[in-house]
């Protein structure tokens, strides 16, 4: 596949403003799974961690807010260094770093070691996710939306498939067949340094992005409008962080499964939250990502407020539901704060990629303290409110599309 790959992408022309160019946008989502799946292997370990290390809960956050926190601050950063210059082979680059931590995971003697590893995964994140939005937006003609979610479903198609690999290959195996997951990195590399070379034609080219209109906004009402966003990524990414570290946790000690059947439930979950991504953006360029905002978070309340009292059929039910509507929330986001800062492409993903992985680190750290305090079950009783906060989509500003 990487050849037939290599062979096309220089065939995409840039010159047309309005052609959505699938097979770059289909190769960064293909490596946005690998890259994901890589991640996900980390979260999907820490039940075998714990047993093998000893580790509580209040470590198992921290390895979570090694692998996010790296992530938060450094996507920002990269973001703002790639809008000025460019640097199409970092996708490369990033895969690289994700590949080299998921090794030291699997070769770690100790809890530090375990730190360090999470920690690369994290670098990983940050120099991949914004410079590959940025291609996404590229390849995507007009249908922004569209674009971003096939790229992000990438990125939850592997973060589903993470937990059903660890299922059937990290616990009967152990821990050091980890390690293999790299062999799917150097398929990602392959695939990037083609990606790479068709942005690098595209840069050359100069093409005006046909989303640089302005939308009118006074400066104070575009930072309003940036703050309300942060706060409703927020209010997901806090519950889906929940869901990533202590889901298995909650199902083993209220539902008495095995480590391998707890697995599975969070790959449906992780599954509903992959189509949810996918119908997400294209639903947003048809309606609006105003609206699809809105919808998303709002909706998923009445969900997360059932799920810590009902049984274990009605759980899995309920996490579907959750994952699907939460999920079609961050396309939407990221679209429409794209067009709120227009030629800030970078910056905007790095800030609300990195703004998503940060939140997640440290709602995982603090909600491992209070799951050691309190319970796990508690925790989704508090979680379940966070929803709630959706209301604030109603002062998101009506412009353009959104």
């Amino acid at each position: 596949m990487a050849d037939s790959i290599a062979q096309s992408l220089p065939l995409q022309s840039a010159s047309d403003p309005v052609r959505t160019h699938y097979l770059v946008i289909l190769a960064i989502a293909l490596c946005h799974f690998i890259n994901d799946v890589m991640q996900s292997v980390l979260s999907a370990s820490y039940p075998l961690l714990r047993d093998e290390f000893g580790l509580s809960f209040t470590q198992i956050g921290l390895m979570s807010l090694a692998f996010m926190g790296t992530a938060s601050v450094l996507q920002p950063l990269v973001g703002i260094v790639t809008d000025r210059h460019p640097f199409p082979q970092s996708l490369t680059v990033g895969m690289g770093s994700t590949m080299l931590g998921l090794i030291l995971l699997a070769k770690a003697p100790s809890y530090p070691f375990l730190l360090a590893g999470a920690a690369l995964i994290g670098v990983g994140s940050a120099v991949f996710h914004p410079e590959a939005s940025r291609v996404a937006r590229a390849a995507a003609g007009r249908k922004f939306g569209t674009a971003q979610s096939i790229f992000q479903v990438g990125g939850n198609a592997g973060h589903a498939a993470g937990p059903l690999l660890t299922a059937f290959i990290v616990v009967p195996l152990g821990r050091p067949s980890v390690a293999w997951f790299a062999v799917l990195a150097m398929v990602g590399m392959t695939i990037l340094s083609q990606v790479g070379r068709w942005y690098a034609n595209q840069e050359r080219k100069k093409r005006k992005s046909v989303a640089s209109d302005g939308h009118g906004l006074p400066r104070r009402r575009i930072i309003i409008t940036i703050v309300l966003l942060a706060f409703l990524v927020f209010t997901k990414n806090a519950y889906m962080a929940s869901i990533a570290a202590y889901y298995t946790f909650f199902l083993i000690e209220k539902f008495a499964l095995s480590t391998q059947d707890a697995q599975l439930m969070l790959f449906l979950f992780l599954a509903a939250s992959a189509v949810g991504v996918i119908i997400g953006g294209p639903i947003g360029d048809r309606i609006g990502t105003r609206a699809v905002i809105w919808v998303s978070i709002l909706g998923v309340l009445p969900f997360t407020l059932a799920l810590p009292h009902v049984d274990l059929f009605w759980t899995g039910v309920m996490t579907v539901f959750i994952g699907l509507i939460l999920s079609s929330a961050f396309p939407a986001i990221i679209v429409f704060a794209q067009e709120l800062v227009p030629g800030r492409v970078g910056l905007i993903a790095g800030v609300f990629f990195g703004m998503a992985f940060g939140i997640g680190g440290m709602a995982a750290a603090g909600l491992g303290l209070v799951a050691d305090a309190k319970g796990i079950e508690f925790v989704y009783q508090v979680c379940a409110y966070l929803p709630a906060l959706g209301i604030l989509a109603a002062f998101l500003p009506k412009f353009n599309r959104g």
